[in-house]
């Protein structure tokens, strides 16, 4: 997989990149990911990225030409990618939506900054708008940090274990189950009985009754009924 960030704040994402599962991911070469600084597809000296919005208004606005300037420079020399804007206005990211980025192979996310961004920039594109939650950031490269790590997770061998995504918590629209691990007994709590039985079926059908519970009592929202969020394929 092949994936561009387009952002003001580059360094935010060294450390990310060089870290855990997704270090490991660059390591082995499962995943190619290429930062760029929108200060450097400005032309004046003083590099500016956003200015006031015509109107009035609190804050600051990023200007549409170097955005449009990175965006077709990335997609000039790299070819197309399915292009994901970080915006409040964007759709809910659930884990059906992580799942499918994962089969894209190539995205491009750009990072927004300020008060967001020229209405040109997001007509100019086909984005995918994408939302990490019902709050502001300071900027988008928190969200995208949330959306790269959830999608590069899913990529074959990234995890080790296959059958680790297959088994999370939304993954089959529900809660995961309670998980257990020595000692057997830790401040007068016990490991259920079934999870040592070595009854296979026990403990597949005990998994899935709590996981049922679990979400039933925490979030039922997930099990379809009032409020239930859209599916976001």
């Amino acid at each position: 997989m092949r994936i561009e960030v387009v952002t003001i704040f580059p360094e935010l994402f060294a450390p990310f990149l060089a870290t855990s599962l997704v270090g490991r991911a660059i390591e082995g070469g499962r995943l190619a990911v290429s930062v760029h600084d929108l200060r450097e597809h400005t032309e004046d000296r003083h590099r500016s990225v956003d200015d006031r919005p015509f109107g009035g208004g609190p804050g600051m606005l990023l200007r549409p030409e170097p955005i449009f300037e990175a965006v077709e420079w990335v997609e000039a020399r790299e070819g197309r990618f399915h292009k994901i804007l970080l915006t409040p206005e964007g759709a809910p990211f659930r884990q059906p939506r992580a799942e499918a980025f994962s089969r894209e192979g190539r995205l491009l996310l750009l990072c927004g900054r300020y008060e967001g961004f020229d209405q040109r920039v997001l007509d100019g594109f086909e984005w995918e708008k994408v939302s990490v939650g019902d709050f502001i950031l300071s900027g988008g490269e928190l969200a995208a940090l949330v959306v790269l790590e959830a999608t590069v997770r899913l990529l074959p061998g990234v995890l080790g274990d296959e059958e680790s995504p297959v088994s999370e918590s939304f993954t089959s629209g529900r809660l995961d189950f309670p998980q257990y691990t020595r000692p057997r007994e830790f401040r007068g709590k016990s490991v259920p009985d079934v999870l040592v039985s070595g009854d296979h079926a026990a403990v597949r059908r005990w998994r899935e009754e709590q996981a049922r519970e679990k979400t039933a009592r925490m979030r039922p929202d997930l099990l379809g009924g009032p409020g239930s969020p859209p599916a976001n394929p």
